[in-house]
């Protein structure tokens, strides 16, 4: 089958395109035939060699996280799916590789694709809307009444974000530029921070979350905009020593992501809010969920750019550029 792939973390170069074998299967999995996959920052940063230490991959490695489809055969054990269906997912760690014709998953990682959106929408969902799941329900616990700030509205996981927060019923800030400001209203902002000229430290107060994904400035920032007893979810670091718990780190490993993580938990401990880092995770069953909510209007998809499979690098670069708003998609078949 056609996919593409790195050999080496590099910078420099572009993903190859080969011919693989084909996925192996297991009892409990689903082979599924790509129709479309999401392009995320992740996928460079795993390209470039950020995530080695904590997700050592074996090369040469399929890329691609997120993926629509239709099953094509399952697995003696499957219960979930059936020939014919047409599912999405988010792969689970070590068996990623949507950037190709076809994949292999556990059943428990795929759940059915919303009736009422393409395939290309449908890949743009997983990754993010499970990054938005596990932040705003699952570690957060956002109730009803709440103050969320959101940063980067009309990126991928900020666009997806601000819909679930509002379906919540919090009140949601967001940070973006002038030119995405109808955007990100239209996704349910209430307050929008044009991060260009306006400083959110300045303007907001009390709040009882901070979804982050920015650099280490905008975190101290951000740290000091919420209430006491508020909590911070970063997805862009640093990892902290939960996060090493989670992925069954070596001693060396947990050392090195506490020491990454101090300054930031001790800066939380003195203003007494908690920070906490996800680095999400496949689950099928809060994606079934999503499929609920985009079914029933509640929350939509942002795809920004549709690219044709050939032109899988221009879409990763596209990516890296910082220039998308909402979702980069590669349309396979």
């Amino acid at each position: 089958m056609k996919a593409y792939i790195i050999r080496k973390y590099n910078k420099r170069d572009k993903l190859e395109s080969v011919e693989m074998p084909e996925p192996i299967m297991k009892e409990d999995d689903v082979l599924v035939e790509v129709h479309a996959a999401g392009v995320n920052l992740l996928d460079s940063k795993i390209k470039n060699g950020d995530f080695k230490l904590i997700l050592p991959y074996k090369l040469p490695l399929i890329l691609g996280h997120d993926v629509a489809g239709i099953v094509l055969k399952v697995g003696s054990r499957v219960k979930k799916f059936k020939v014919g269906d047409e599912v999405y997912a988010r792969p689970a760690d070590y068996r990623i590789g949507t950037f190709a014709d076809r994949i292999a998953m556990n059943e428990n990682d795929v759940a059915i694709k919303p009736k009422n959106i393409s395939m290309e929408e449908a890949a743009s969902i997983p990754l993010v809307g499970l990054t938005a799941y596990q932040a705003l329900i699952e570690k957060a616990k956002l109730k009803k009444g709440q103050k969320v700030l959101i940063q980067a509205g009309s990126g991928g996981v900020g666009s997806f974000a601000i819909q679930l927060a509002k379906h919540l019923g919090a009140t949601v800030a967001t940070t973006t530029s002038a030119p995405n400001f109808e955007l990100v209203k239209s996704l349910g902002a209430d307050i929008v921070i044009d991060y260009k000229k306006e400083d959110f430290e300045i303007i907001l107060k009390d709040y009882d979350l901070v979804l982050h994904s920015q650099d280490a400035k905008t975190l101290q920032k951000s740290l000091r905009i919420l209430k006491p007893g508020g909590k911070l979810i970063s997805i862009s670091g640093p990892p902290d020593s939960d996060f090493a718990k989670e992925i069954n780190s070596s001693w060396f490993i947990k050392s090195i992501l506490s020491l990454l993580s101090l300054r930031v938990s001790k800066k939380a401990k003195q203003l007494k809010v908690t920070f906490q880092f996800l680095f999400m995770r496949a689950e099928g069953k809060q994606l079934s969920e999503i499929t609920e909510l985009i079914n029933s209007g509640q929350i939509r998809p942002v795809v920004d750019k549709v690219f044709p499979y050939e032109k899988v690098n221009d879409a990763m670069e596209y990516v890296e550029s910082g220039r998308a708003k909402g979702k980069v998609v590669v349309k396979v078949k």
